[in-house]
């Protein structure tokens, strides 16, 4: 007979005492009568839908293990890029997509649960940013989103200040090493003339508004 989840917890911890969940957590971790595990679906929002996002420090990820509540958690990416678990600890997470983490935790749990089944969402993207600086409304870091455009982050900082020169806005992206400078000139994309000029965004980006 396997020993329980909540006992192995309470072994490995050595005493520290675990947050218990509420009933609104065991609820919804609850299926509806005459559903299988297979056939209820996440409730909970992702961030990104985008199924090959890497992964990467200050990231927040709701891990679900199915049938186990004392396992479901809300947890940030530490900054050496690993996140704490119960039972497994330390587990190394930056790089990863969510489908790759889900199964590496997976496996790992493997020795402790019977079957486990586990999900993991992005609930915050917090790693991936760009930034917005001159004569934005609102300059500052924003979160990279999928697909993200020169003139989406524009619109994120909320427009121009009265002396913004809007011919004359640049991005900013790191090559290999080196700085690449990219014009965008506002008043003829929103027109629909050069729309090559909108580009996507990277990581790292820097939108420059003189």
């Amino acid at each position: 007979m396997s020993v329980p989840v909540r006992v192995l917890i309470g072994i490995l911890t050595l005493s520290v005492a675990i947050p218990a969940f509420g009933q609104e957590s065991e609820n919804k971790q609850a299926p509806k009568p005459g559903a299988s595990a297979e056939s209820v679906p996440s409730q909970k929002a992702s961030a990104t839908e985008d199924p090959n996002y890497i992964i990467g420090a200050q990231d927040v990820l709701d891990i679900s293990v199915w049938k186990e509540p004392e396992l479901t958690r809300v947890v940030p990416v530490r900054p050496d890029g690993k996140i704490s678990l119960p039972l497994l600890n330390d587990v190394k997470a930056a790089g990863l997509t969510p489908t790759q983490l889900a199964a590496q935790i997976t496996e790992s749990l493997k020795k402790f649960v019977t079957n486990p089944q586990v999900t993991v969402i992005v609930s915050q993207i917090n790693s991936q940013r760009v930034y917005v600086l001159g004569e934005a409304a609102r300059p500052g870091a924003y979160p990279l989103l999928p697909g993200m455009t020169i003139l989406q982050a524009l619109s994120s900082a909320g427009g121009f200040t009265q002396f913004a020169k809007m011919k004359n806005i640049y991005l900013m992206r790191e090559v290999d090493g080196k700085q690449e400078k990219h014009p965008f000139n506002y008043k003829e994309v929103i027109k629909g003339e050069h729309p090559e000029q909108n580009l996507v965004l990277k990581a790292g980006d820097t939108i420059v508004v003189p």
